[in-house]
């Protein structure tokens, strides 16, 4: 066997093959309550590698023609799970803060992608220049449902894991939402956007809270800025901090 195979067979192994005797270690070292979360995380991390190991035995295309490019192996054939799997990576990412910050673009937003997991063969990119028509806003509403569902396990996942006297939701701050209010008519007012998490305790959540016409959305960014310790005097076009983010 020459070093490229031995290098491929490693690449090959479990991420946890390789940290079980420092795990074992660690653990002989903690107390009680450590040992239960090093093994939730270790737990997890094994159920995500068994998911990617699944995938990659799932039949599909080497190429997309909506997406236009080769689709890597390990990428699940389920849209939902692959969306569901990037999620509960950047989970486990905070929960061991080995990051803390992440981006995940759920869709292109100029993708041409259909939903037929939900019935709908049109493409969405299609299907946001709507022209009002009742049959085609009900599908993007059906779209828009489908990812807003997967919002929802994301922040579910953040919220079911303990973190000092409140869960790994309430020390975070997400942000979700899309750069388009309507895409029919390409406006970039009125975003919908929701912040969800109690920040470390900056933020009250839980609430619809309306802001003048014409507010930066980098107003947003900068007070999510200032809740992590950033010192910014502007961002982009931000005129300013937001007030009424914490009660």
């Amino acid at each position: 066997v020459d070093e490229s195979q031995r290098r491929r067979a490693a690449l090959n192994k479990s991420i946890l093959d390789f940290i079980s005797d420092d795990a074992s270690k660690l653990q002989s070292r903690l107390g009680k309550n450590d040992v239960r979360k090093l093994d939730e995380y270790l737990t997890g991390v094994r159920e995500i590698e068994r998911r990617i190991e699944r995938s990659e035995s799932d039949s599909r295309p080497e190429a997309s023609e909506e997406l236009g490019y080769p689709i890597p192996k390990g990428i699940p054939e389920e849209y939902a799970e692959h969306i569901r799997l990037m999620s509960d990576i950047i989970v486990l990412a905070f929960q061991t803060d080995t990051t803390r910050v992440a981006s995940f673009m759920f869709a292109n937003a100029g993708s041409n992608r259909s939903y037929r997991e939900l019935g709908i063969p049109d493409g969405h990119h299609s299907l946001s220049h709507h022209g009002n028509d009742p049959k085609k806003l009900s599908k993007i509403s059906d779209i828009n449902r489908f990812h807003v569902a997967q919002f929802a396990y994301f922040l579910e996942r953040l919220k079911s894991i303990p973190e000092g006297e409140g869960t790994l939701l309430d020390h975070s701050m997400i942000c979700y939402g899309s750069a388009l209010s309507d895409g029919n008519r390409h406006n970039n007012e009125d975003l919908p956007i929701l912040l969800a998490g109690g920040g470390g305790g900056s933020i009250d959540p839980g609430r619809h809270i309306r802001f003048e016409q014409e507010t930066p959305m980098c107003n947003l960014f900068l007070s999510m800025l200032d809740r992590v310790g950033v010192p910014a005097d502007f961002i982009g076009d931000s005129t300013g901090r937001l007030s009424g983010l914490k009660i």
